[in-house]
């Protein structure tokens, strides 16, 4: 696992190590950045379910002007930490909310906080990605044409639509599948 493009490119990951915790493979990460285009410079980037932190820390490295981190667990928090030193990134630009999902974006409305591209990418086995496309699409912390791209197993069949998420195309590699959202606020 490494950082492929921007400041930090080439640096190594530190791994997580364990088999309950599917890292998101370097071609799935390549394939993403190529779909969402290859600078980031003024975006604000939200990763949910962040794991190890590198798909935040690519979006970082390609010039994002905030990353928000969204992971529950201790140990993996502190991967994150440690990813961030290592690929010298300050703490100007990047917040880690030590929470799940669903907290964490509530504490992400309450602070008015609002981004233009979120990556969700919750563990396989459990059912979140309605619930959590759902309170996404209602929570009042996406900009006007944000992207919403979800990380899934290529069998998992989402829907069409999120409330005001809308698909728009997918792209499948080995077992994984991206499915790309936009969000439409028509007020």
């Amino acid at each position: 696992m490494r950082v492929i493009s921007g400041t930090a490119r080439g640096t190594r990951l530190v791994s997580l190590g364990s088999a309950n915790i599917r890292p998101t493979l370097d071609r799935v990460k390549e394939s993403f950045f190529n779909q969402v285009g290859p600078g980031l410079q003024g975006v604000a980037f939200l990763d949910l379910f962040a794991g190890s932190g590198s798909m935040g820390i690519e979006a970082l490295s390609r010039g994002a002007e905030t990353v928000v981190f969204i992971e529950p667990n201790p140990k993996t928090q502190h991967i994150i930490l440690q990813n961030l030193e290592k690929c010298k990134m300050s703490d100007d630009n990047r917040i880690l909310l030590k929470s799940t999902a669903q907290m964490g974006l509530k504490t992400l409305k309450e602070q008015g906080q609002s981004f233009d591209l979120i990556y969700v990418d919750p563990p396989f086995a459990e059912d979140l990605y309605e619930p959590t496309l759902l309170e996404i699409s209602l929570s009042g912390i996406l900009r006007q044409d944000a992207l919403v791209v979800v990380e899934h197993f290529h069998k998992t069949v989402l829907q069409e639509n999120y409330d005001k998420l809308k698909f728009y195309k997918d792209r499948r590699l080995g077992d994984s599948c991206l499915s790309f959202f936009n969000f439409e606020d028509i007020r």
